[in-house]
């Protein structure tokens, strides 16, 4: 269960919200929705632990995620907007990288199925450098195929995707969800996940 509890984030001087509350269960997802500016990033770096609210407490499993550290991290899979790849290196070795950074085991073969499920068949050894944003997203993305951790907080993941890899996503956060499993996530498009318990959250 992920609980934020009268939560208040501040710009500077401009107070983006506060009394901000929500609990999330297991098998539900968090649809954060927004205009630019109203904070919806800032709430997921706080979520993740990465920054602090300005006055509330933000918990995991009923314990505040600042007094668990390394368990809560080991616990959450985040997306920001940034895709977090290595230019020089190819898709499989970006994957595999990132999986022995979360302290994973994926071998090859499995590497190569989700590369190919994110519809990045025939560029599993080419430098990312020469690949398009929506192609570097995938690489990002690809980690999802295999991700078991319960708590996953995306920011625009659908961001630079075409048609094709939208739809594959979307199937893969519902199947974390049915699976039983939390999702946060913000997108400036409707979203059409098969999941049944989407819960809509407006900043601004």
């Amino acid at each position: 269960m992920l609980e934020a509890l009268q939560i208040e984030c501040q710009r500077g001087d401009q107070r983006l919200f506060q009394g901000l509350n929500f609990c999330l269960n297991a098998g539900e997802l968090l649809f954060l929705q927004g205009n630019n500016g109203a904070g919806k990033t800032s709430l997921l770096r706080m979520l993740c632990g990465l920054s602090e609210p300005v006055s509330g407490e933000i918990r995991w499993r009923g314990e505040n995620i600042r007094r668990m550290n390394e368990r809560f991290r080991g616990e959450l899979c985040y997306l920001g907007h940034q895709n977090a790849i290595k230019e020089d290196l190819t898709p499989l070795e970006n994957l595999m990288v990132s999986t022995r950074l979360h302290d994973e085991t994926l071998d090859e073969d499995a590497a190569l199925k989700a590369l190919v499920e994110v519809g990045l068949s025939g560029r599993a050894e080419l430098a990312c450098r020469y690949l398009s944003q929506g192609q570097k997203r995938r690489v990002a993305l690809a980690r999802f195929a295999q991700e078991k951790r319960p708590l996953w907080i995306l920011d625009e993941p659908f961001v630079a995707l075409d048609t094709q890899a939208t739809r594959w996503l979307s199937q893969v956060i519902g199947a974390h969800v049915e699976r039983g499993g939390l999702v946060v996530l913000t997108s400036h498009q409707a979203i059409d996940i098969p999941a049944g318990r989407i819960h809509p959250l407006f900043l601004g």
